[in-house]
């Protein structure tokens, strides 16, 4: 009988302790991804306590997005550059320079450089947790680990506006980020014992031109998409960020098809079930990100419920998606991708369809319920699938294959907002010519609209499972 080795090994030969190792990345992670949605409640405080309009205090979210969108493609190329310990160290240290930062900002523009350079660390660190896992973990354990990433990086930003909430409701919203400090710093000297060296370098030749495009494309299309939802898509600079940036981008793309080493490997595109499982987990994450912007809406302009509170209803769903997403992983193991997603693509519409029924009077236990479920819906397709995407590509690939998923996730979620937003936008300016003697206000048709556009989206993801086949457990 063949021994099974129970610890993984770094690039050196020597055994190390993955639970150490996985705590470590996981923690790092999830501070830096909480950070995304962290100030969603706290911006009128901000605004006031700056004294700013609405649309710079936006910015403070807008920024931390665009950068750490830009940095995220930029990460596979680090991660065969500089060891991955040393990368992860820079990552936490960038995210806890910006940190202080914002803790003792007392201008606009100091809190948003803090903003800027917190954004850098967290661009870098979440295709770093996924490779990381993916390389610690045995191919049959997968599942497993990607459940665990599925915990931090759904639950993470769900979580963020009910913590957010509770804070600047009794204190001050600069101890959103005086309590992160803290845990940062001791995570960054944990990582000194337990973060271990589990990537062979081959330190590619570095491309300038690559890195310009990529950057230029991505941060103008993330613009574009971000604004959108304030001044709309007829707008001349909405569509010709998108466009300009969609424009790079195709350059960048072809440039990489002529180097020799790409600086960003697009041939993971050749994987059926790479490219099916990363335009489906792109999809879900854009309506997850479309709901959780609509319903504080409804909940608090509809249902006259506070920031805390409109939190709180949001509050069971991040917790079930934090439970469910490691059973969803290790039912993966056992089962494979097939049978899970399906599952849960079922759940997922179902939970998504009395949406667009809502009412004024809807009760507000049936809308924490429903998103309960939407949420134990998601949790048994997006992290089983992501896995079966990255398990399809050779461990040379993966870093990439990474980095592009966190990509184009980043690009969906943009997406799900402005254009969920929009249709409601679209739905509230077009009902109101006519709104006088019915029962509906303009403002829950539109929201009753965009719910309906999350599920045509779910609608078609679920259409293309059907597509997906469940890869044999084969090492890469």
């Amino acid at each position: 009988m063949t021994k099974i080795r129970t610890h993984p090994i770094d690039i050196y030969g020597n055994q190390f302790n993955r639970t150490g190792f996985v705590l470590v990345i996981m923690v790092g992670t999830f501070l830096t991804i909480i950070n995304q949605t962290l100030l969603v409640t706290a911006l009128p405080k901000i605004m006031d306590d700056l004294d700013i309009s609405a649309v710079n205090a936006q910015w403070l979210i807008t920024a931390f997005m665009l950068i750490s969108g830009i940095m995220i493609p930029t990460s596979a190329f680090l991660l065969n550059t500089i060891n991955n310990k040393k990368l992860f160290m820079v990552a936490m240290f960038s995210f806890a320079i910006g940190t202080v930062i914002c803790a003792i900002s007392t201008t606009y523009n100091m809190l948003l450089i803090g903003r800027i350079i917190q954004a850098i660390g967290s661009g870098l660190m979440i295709p770093l947790m996924q490779t990381l896992m993916f390389l610690v973990y045995p191919v049959e354990r997968r599942g497993e680990a990607m459940g665990l990433v599925g915990v931090v990086i759904a639950f993470a930003p769900a979580i963020a506006p009910t913590l957010s909430g509770w804070i600047v409701d009794y204190f001050n919203w600069r101890y959103l980020f005086y309590i992160i400090l803290p845990i940062t710093m001791v995570n960054i000297l944990l990582a000194c014992f337990y973060m271990r060296n589990v990537i062979n370098l081959n330190k590619p030749k570095i491309d300038v031109l690559s890195i310009m495009l990529s950057s230029l494309g991505l941060g103008l299309l993330l613009y574009g998409i971000s604004v959108a939802g304030n001044i709309g898509w007829q707008n001349k600079i909405t569509w010709l960020s998108c466009v300009a940036g969609i424009i790079f981008i195709s350059l960048f793309s072809h440039r990489q098809s002529k180097l020799t080493q790409p600086f960003l490997e697009l041939r993971v595109f050749k994987s059926k079930t790479f490219t099916l499982s990363t335009i489906i987990v792109a999809i879900i994450f854009m309506t997850m990100i479309g709901f959780e912007i609509l319903l504080p809406i409804y909940t608090q302009t509809l249902k006259n419920l506070s920031a805390l509170q409109s939190g709180l209803i949001l509050l069971p769903g991040a917790i079930v998606l934090g439970i469910i997403s490691p059973i969803s992983g290790k039912l993966f193991d056992k089962y494979g991708v097939k049978k899970i997603s399906m599952i849960g693509m079922f759940i997922l519409a179902v939970a998504t369809f009395p949406f667009f029924f809502l009412t004024e009077d809807t009760a507000t236990w049936w809308i924490v319920c429903l998103y309960s479920l939407r949420m134990l819906g998601m949790g048994f397709v997006m992290m089983p699938l992501a896995t079966a995407g990255i398990n399809a590509l050779s461990n040379s690939l993966i870093s990439h294959g990474s980095a592009i998923t966190n990509t184009v996730r980043q690009v969906f979620a943009s997406l799900g907002s402005a254009v969920m937003v929009g249709i409601m936008s679209a739905a509230v300016t077009k009902y109101s010519n006519s709104y006088g003697g019915t029962t509906m206000t303009p403002l829950l048709n539109g929201l009753n609209k965009a719910f309906m556009s999350g599920f045509i989206l779910i609608t078609i993801a679920f259409t293309l499972c059907l597509f997906i086949a469940s890869p044999s457990k084969e090492a890469k």
